[in-house]
């Protein structure tokens, strides 16, 4: 399935993707300050976040990296972590509440790393992976970096409703929708979905061994 670029699809490529970096961006700051980190560990942090699924996304698919070719995405990231830093001084935020921006960035960066392969000319299975590449990985560098479990390996339907998401925005497409209206069914449906397995602890069964 090919995906024909035109002028209305990038302009909302670019938008779904600035929003997936400057929410996964304070996704960052939010996990990370409660470790105590300094002004620029909590900077690193975001940038991996907020960057880092991306960047995977575009090496693998032999891609410039979005942010070395256009610096505003690397801003919006350095920005939103700089900002936060110096909010969440201003105001008491409970330790879980990254999950929110959290699952507001799983969404769109799956979503935009669908589109961005589909207008590759990637196969339809593997486009629907990389979006799910470009949702999980920054949450993952974001962890490893703070030196917690990754979120995706242990809490309620993570990385399942961004793959699910991702098929249903490539279904959407299948059947001519309109790209911008197929990208927001599905980026709601994803963080949406995000929520609600968090809410009622959802999680797909655990490997163990018979005892």
């Amino acid at each position: 399935m090919t995906i024909h670029p035109t002028p209305a699809m990038l302009n909302a490529l670019y938008w779904i993707t600035l929003l997936a970096v400057i929410v996964s961006s304070a996704s960052a700051v939010l996990k990370a300050g409660f470790k105590q980190f300094d002004l620029f560990g909590v900077i690193i942090i975001a940038i991996a976040t907020g960057l880092g699924g991306g960047s995977l996304r575009d090496m693998l698919l032999d891609r410039e990296v979005f942010w070395i070719r256009d610096q505003m995405f690397f801003i919006a990231s350095l920005l939103s972590a700089i900002v936060l830093f110096l909010g969440a001084r201003l105001s008491t935020i409970s330790p879980r509440f990254f999950l929110i921006p959290d699952a507001a960035g799983l969404a769109a960066f799956a979503v935009a790393g669908t589109l961005v392969s589909l207008m590759l000319d990637t196969p339809w299975l593997v486009a629907s992976f990389m979006g799910v590449m470009t949702g999980i990985m920054g949450g993952i560098f974001r962890d490893v970096l703070s030196n917690e479990p990754p979120v995706v390996f242990n809490s309620p339907l993570y990385a399942t409703v961004s793959w699910l998401g991702s098929l249903l925005f490539i279904a959407l497409l299948h059947l001519q929708m309109d790209v911008t209206l197929a990208a927001i069914i599905a980026g709601i449906s994803i963080f949406s979905a995000r929520l609600l397995a968090l809410y009622y602890n959802i999680s797909l069964p655990k490997f163990r061994f018979k005892s």
